[in-house]
């Protein structure tokens, strides 16, 4: 009698089986299954950040692919399949088990591969044959490596070779890891240049003030000798307007919105001096030297589905009665300024004239000091406005930033003629961007907004790109259904 040994599995192998076991994959599985369907699909891959550097991807590997009988596949974070690349045979054989476009190659959907396995483990995988899960699959190998996102650190895709073979090559594994070090080096460049324009634009005016980072958490720059320079390039929180978290030494800081950045500013134990807002009729302490001096206050707008609009003054809270805001929007939008007749109009539409503005302007300058200038009216310092940063990443289609950002109408309260006209115009953009360019992830971002939560067109798409199983499927069949019936 002949004892045949037991075959070592090896460990990335045992580890991805318990996983596909525990999802529940059935070993009888004969395909991929389908998720996106063509309109989805292309909404999919104009979102993703790796369609900027599809080309170069597709000329590392393309004559691997073609010269090997292989097929090259280019995933999102969950498994999609967004692009594939081979001979005309190695497709026809893939398009037989569903590893095409708009198909789902994660775990819990077809068990152990090459795909999902490396999304899984978090670092580059290879599957031979019988290592694969699903039986129709012991005829395929492959090879996956991650794509990691420098800035937020999540990862944003997978690329994969496979081939009907019982082994890949060895440089395989080595060529996927290398193109997905790429990936990341181009992901990268992008950042640093994003993270310098930040700078450029912010730290002229912040001073030592606090501790500038991106909405990821990452430290762009801190005052001299204030902070450790090693500082610079760690990761804080996630910040958000108002939210407190914690810095590198330990210590607690507030976090106030700069666009798409934030300053961290130290909150003592004790409470933190000068959280207390400006009141009517009190000017900022140190504001009217600096000013004069020439090194400008830096002015930041929070506007954004506010009911309560609220500014900083170098960081000072200030409160703001909704003429004035509706002020400072008008002139946020106009930064060469505006004449009497010019801001009443956008105001007060044709009843308004100029007598009606004299008083709010003084007002207004009661509290903001020199900032607030005249002859034209106009802002004498550097001003961040969520709006206007909305604005700018909907130039530059960027859909996830625009959402993201975009919180809630400009200031939903203001009967203002040019507050009306720029709070109609972005409505229409981010919505339109988020259904043109926006993937799962940002068009249910929008959703959560109050125009996107009664918006019955972005619920039909997020219930046609979600993946089945995912748990927002659920929240968005209800809504959908309550829309229906007309009880939103």
């Amino acid at each position: 009698m002949v004892v045949r040994k037991p075959v070592a599995v090896r460990p990335p192998i045992s580890e991805s089986w318990r996983r596909s076991r525990d999802a529940g994959v059935d070993a009888a599985v004969e395909a991929a299954p389908l998720v996106f369907d063509r309109d989805a699909l292309a909404d999919a891959r104009a979102a993703h950040p790796l369609a900027r550097h599809l080309p170069m991807l597709e000329e590392l590997l393309r004559r691997v692919a073609d010269e090997t009988e292989h097929l090259m596949v280019i995933t999102d974070a969950a498994g999609h399949v967004l692009w594939t690349q081979g001979p005309p045979a190695a497709r026809r054989d893939a398009e037989a088990i569903g590893l095409a476009e708009g198909f789902r190659w994660s775990e819990d959907a077809v068990g152990t591969n090459g795909i999902g396995t490396a999304l899984a483990a978090g670092r580059p995988e290879y599957v031979y044959a019988s290592e694969h899960v699903a039986h129709v699959l012991h005829r395929w190998s492959c090879a996956g490596a991650p794509i990691t996102d420098p800035d937020s650190g999540r990862v944003v895709g997978c690329i994969d070779v496979s081939a009907t073979v019982r082994a890949l090559h060895p440089a395989t594994v080595a060529l996927v890891a290398a193109a997905a070090r790429l990936a990341e080096s181009r992901l990268e460049n992008e950042m640093r240049r994003r993270d310098e324009r930040l700078r450029e634009r912010l730290l002229p005016h912040l001073r030592d003030a606090g501790v500038l980072v991106t909405a990821t958490g990452r430290i762009l720059a801190t005052p001299a000798g204030r902070y450790p320079e090693s500082w610079r390039g760690r990761r804080v929180g996630v910040p958000g307007p108002g939210r407190t978290l914690t810095l590198p030494d330990g210590r607690t800081a507030v976090a106030e919105p700069l666009g798409e950045a934030f300053l961290l500013r130290p909150a003592p134990a004790r409470g933190w001096p000068g959280a207390r807002p400006l009141l009517r009729g009190e000017r900022p302490a140190a504001d009217a030297a600096r000013f004069t001096a020439g090194e400008g206050p830096l002015l930041t707008l929070s506007f954004l589905g506010e009911d309560r609009p609220f500014a900083h003054l170098d960081g000072r809270p200030v409160l703001l009665a909704l003429r004035h805001a509706e002020i400072l929007a008008a002139l946020a939008l106009q930064p060469r300024g505006l004449t009497g007749d010019g801001l009443a109009l956008c105001l007060y539409g044709e009843d308004g004239s100029p007598a009606s503005v004299r008083p709010e302007i003084h007002r207004l300058r009661q509290q903001l000091g020199g900032v607030v200038r005249a002859r034209p009216y106009r802002l004498g310092c550097a001003v961040e406005a969520d709006f206007l940063t909305v604005r700018r990443m909907l130039d530059e289609g960027d859909a996830a930033g625009a959402v993201r950002l975009y919180t809630g109408e400009l200031l939903p309260r203001s009967d203002a003629p040019a507050v009306r006209a720029e709070r109609d115009e972005l409505a229409v953009r981010v919505r339109r961007l988020a259904l043109d360019r926006g993937g799962a992830d940002v068009l249910w971002t929008y959703a959560q907004t109050e125009p996107g939560r009664a918006d019955l067109e972005v619920l039909e798409r997020l219930r046609d790109v979600l993946p089945p199983g995912d748990p927002r499927l659920a929240a968005v069949a209800s809504r959908r259904e309550r829309l229906l019936d007309g009880e939103a």
